[in-house]
């Protein structure tokens, strides 16, 4: 492949390489005519066969134990995200294969009811999305995310939903319905308030200014909402926090919170070619940011500190969180669901008769 095919970026992706995963020995190289005809651009729906569609995990760092993820692989094609080696398990890239390749869990809906129907099931908080954004574009067509929402309403189950897509304002309905029982609240992501940098950063996701307006009519609708601000970029973004804290209070956020971006497994690869073509001059400096939060590497998986990140870099970040978090008002505040108000769906009750 020629220099001048190498550093051309593709439109609408935020990786430029597929390059071979840690599994897989075979690596795919792509030609002149693959780029130029547009077939790496073209994203792809497979059918995804799970028999169930609530996972669990046991880390300190997040919230809720519980996650559904109505969909393998993102077309928002967030170059920082750490959820694209799992497309790798599937024997595919953490690049581009992560952004065009989507798995579909169709049945999703069928499998939720079934599960929460369960004696087994023990009520508590799902999160929606937790790896991949269960309003990425897919979701305009599929409504999958939506499906799941109608079911944890039947139940009244609590749910947090994570995105960073106005999609979302979509299911206001179901979600107002949800909170009248307080089982339902939302994490908008933003990482930044920079509509230039978030073209290329993550090319597919919702303007900035348009999450802004999309916590607004939540806020609006009465549907509590807090704030991500992940992941926070050393060198890139980390100086935006008290701007980025400051517009989403306005619009009606009511808790922020925030995430220190790690570069797991390829990630690291491919944000630094990303780093490499957009921002030749900021290359040092990010990277060395970026390894001055975590201890000489890219990566942290340790618990308590993967999230923050350690050192005088990482505790700047934090006081200035702090500092911005008090100033509006909100330091303190929390969500919190409730399972009082859940039961066995009525739907099945009915078929009793």
């Amino acid at each position: 492949m020629d220099e001048s095919v190498s550093k051309r970026q593709i439109k609408g992706r935020g990786s430029n390489l597929n390059p071979g995963n840690r599994f897989d020995k075979i690596d795919i190289v792509l030609d002149e005519d693959e780029i130029n005809n547009g077939r790496v651009n073209k994203t792809v729906f497979y059918r995804d066969s799970s028999k169930s569609i609530i996972t669990y995990n046991d880390s300190p760092d997040i919230g809720m134990n519980a996650s559904i993820n109505p969909y393998r692989g993102c077309e928002h094609g967030c170059i920082y995200c750490y959820a694209r080696p799992t497309h790798e398990f599937l024997g595919l890239s953490a690049g581009l294969d992560f952004e065009t390749k989507i798995f579909v869990k169709e049945n999703a809906p069928v499998l939720l009811r079934k599960e929460l129907s369960s004696r087994s099931w023990k009520p508590q908080p799902i999160m929606l999305s937790g790896n991949t954004d269960c309003y990425q574009p897919a979701e305009r067509h599929f409504k999958i995310t939506r499906s799941c929402l109608e079911v944890m309403a039947e139940f009244r189950n609590p749910v947090g939903i994570v995105t960073k897509n106005r999609l979302i304002i979509r299911d206001i309905d179901v979600l107002q319905d949800m909170v009248s029982f307080n089982c339902a609240s939302v994490a908008i992501s933003v990482t930044t308030l920079d509509s230039t940098l978030a073209n290329i950063m993550e090319p597919r996701t919702s303007q900035p200014n348009v999450r802004i307006d999309t916590i607004r009519k939540l806020s609006e609708a009465g549907i509590p909402v807090m704030v991500l601000i992940a992941p926070v970029i050393p060198g890139l973004t980390d100086h935006e926090i008290p701007g980025i804290i400051k517009q989403v209070v306005d619009a009606g956020a009511i808790k922020v919170g925030y995430v220190m971006l790690r570069l797991p497994y390829g990630v690291k690869d491919l944000f630094q070619d990303w780093l490499e073509r957009h921002f030749p001059n900021k290359v040092n400096k990010v990277i060395h940011r970026i390894q001055s939060v975590r201890e000489g590497g890219l990566n942290s998986a340790n618990f308590g500190e993967r999230m923050r990140g350690t050192g005088i870099f990482a505790k700047q970040v934090e006081d200035m969180f702090k500092v911005a978090c008090r100033k509006h008002g909100i330091y303190s505040n929390k969500i919190e669901l409730t399972t009082e108000y859940f039961r066995r769906s009525v739907k099945n009750q009915l078929n009793l008769f």
